[in-house]
C-alpha cells in the first residue's frame, strides 16, 4: 500500500506525526506500507516556488492513497494568487479527480457537553456530508478582478456544473445513504440559481436508480438553520462545493471541536486523500497543543475506503473512543477545570489503545 505524506504547514506535520505512530503499528503488525513523504502548500513555496511541486504530484499519482496535513498561513496571504498555499491543494484535486468529498460529523458521547449546542440536541448525531470537490464557484470560468467602463474594480467569479459532474456525486451520495440510514437531503439553492435548479434535476433523475432511498431537497439557508435547529434529521447530505464547504464547517462545531472531524476525498478509481477538516492554525502551531484526532481519523477513513479494510478502520476508531472514554483531552474538546494532555501524549494515547483489540 502505497501512501503519500504530506505534511503541509502550520500544525500538519504535529499531527500526521501523530497519524504515522498509528500506521507504523499497522506495519509492524506486518501490513505492507510504503509511505513518501513531500512538500505542499506553504513549504513548497518556499522549497520549491510552487505549492504543488511536479515532484508531489508524480507521488500522488503513483499512490494508493494520500495522507495530507493543513497547508497556509498568513505570511503567504499577500503573494500572487497562483503561489498560495491553498492553490496547491486545489490543483491537487482537479489534477486526481477527487470530486467526492466525504465528510462525517459525529458526535461522540464523552464529548455532548463540548458542543455548541444543547446536549440533548446533539447527543447520538450522525451525519455524513458529501460535498461535490471539482467544480463549482471554486473552478469555474471566467474568474478575476479587472475593471469595468468606469474604473471601477469588479470582481467576477462563476458558479458552473454540468450534468455529468452533479450525477457522479448524486450516485455517491445514494450510495452512502444507502449504507446507513437510507434518507438523503440534497442541498441547493434552486430557487434563485439556474446552476442548482440543474443540481435538483439532476439528483431526481439519479433517485430512480436507488427507490429504497427517501430523497428529500433543502435550500441552503434553511439547511444552515436547521444544523442548528435539529441537526439530527440528517443522515445523508450531497451538495455542490461552496454550499458543502460551509455546511460541513458548521456541521463539525455541533461535534464540539473542528479537530474531531476527518475526511476523504475519492476519485472513481479509489484513490483517496484523507485530511483533517480544519486548517493549518498558525496560531498554535509548535506549541504542541493541537488536537491530532481527526488526522488519526483521517486513517480510518484511509482504511475503510481506498484499502478495503474495515476491520482496521473500525479498530482506529475504537481506539479514538477508548481515549477519550478514559478523559483525556486537548485544549480543544475540554470543558472547563480539565486537565489536558499534548499533541503528542494523545497520539501516544490512541497507539497503546490499538493494542486491546
Amino acid at each position: 500500500m502505497k501512501v503519500a505524506v504530506l505534511p503541509g504547514d502550520g500544525i500538519g506535520p504535529e499531527i500526521v506525526a501523530e497519524a504515522l505512530k498509528v500506521l507504523e503499528v499497522f506495519r509492524g503488525e506486518g501490513l505492507s506500507l510504503d509511505m513518501k513523504t513531500c512538500d505542499i502548500g506553504g513549504i513548497a513555496v518556499d522549497r520549491h516556488r510552487d505549492p504543488l511541486p511536479a515532484q508531489t504530484l508524480a507521488a500522488c499519482r503513483e499512490s494508493d492513497a494520500i495522507l495530507f496535513g493543513a497547508i497556509g498561513g498568513p505570511q503567504y496571504d499577500t503573494l500572487p494568487r497562483e503561489l498560495r498555499p491553498e492553490r496547491g491543494l486545489l490543483r491537487l484535486r482537479k489534477a486526481l479527480d477527487l470530486f467526492a468529498n466525504l465528510r462525517p460529523a459525529q458526535v461522540f458521547p464523552e464529548l455532548a457537553a463540548a458542543s455548541s449546542l444543547k446536549p440533548d440536541i446533539v447527543s447520538g448525531l450522525d451525519i455524513m456530508i458529501v460535498r461535490e470537490l471539482t467544480g463549482d464557484i471554486y473552478f469555474g470560468e471566467p474568474r478575476g478582478i479587472s475593471h469595468n467602463s468606469a474604473g471601477e474594480r469588479v470582481g467576477v467569479n462563476t458558479m458552473v456544473y454540468s450534468e455529468s459532474e452533479i450525477r457522479r456525486v448524486a450516485h455517491w451520495g445514494f450510495q452512502a445513504a444507502q449504507a446507513r440510514r437510507k434518507t438523503l437531503c440534497s442541498v441547493d439553492k434552486m430557487n434563485v440559481l439556474e446552476t442548482t435548479q440543474l443540481w435538483r434535476d439532476v439528483v431526481v433523475e439519479v433517485s430512480r436508480e436507488y427507490p429504497d432511498v427517501m430523497l428529500t431537497h433543502m435550500l441552503v439557508d434553511n439547511a444552515a438553520m436547521q444544523l442548528v435547529r435539529n441537526p439530527r434529521q440528517f443522515d445523508v447530505i450531497v451538495t455542490g462545493n461552496l454550499f458543502g464547504d460551509i455546511l460541513s464547517d458548521e456541521a463539525s462545531m455541533l461535534t464540539g471541536s473542528i479537530g474531531m472531524l476527518p475526511s476523504a476525498s475519492l476519485n472513481v478509481s479509489g484513490l483517496g486523500l484523507y485530511e483533517p477538516i480544519h486548517g493549518s492554525a498558525p496560531d498554535i502551531a509548535g506549541r504542541g497543543i493541537a488536537n491530532p484526532l481527526a488526522q488519526i481519523l483521517s486513517i480510518s477513513m484511509m482504511f475503510r475506503y481506498s484499502f478495503k479494510r474495515p476491520d482496521l478502520a473500525d479498530r482506529v476508531d475504537q481506539a479514538v473512543r477508548r481515549v477519550l472514554q478514559q478523559g483525556l483531552r486537548t485544549a480543544d474538546i475540554a470543558q472547563p477545570g480539565m486537565p489536558t494532555v499534548s499533541t503528542s501524549a494523545m497520539g501516544d494515547a490512541v497507539v497503546a489503545a490499538l493494542s486491546v483489540h
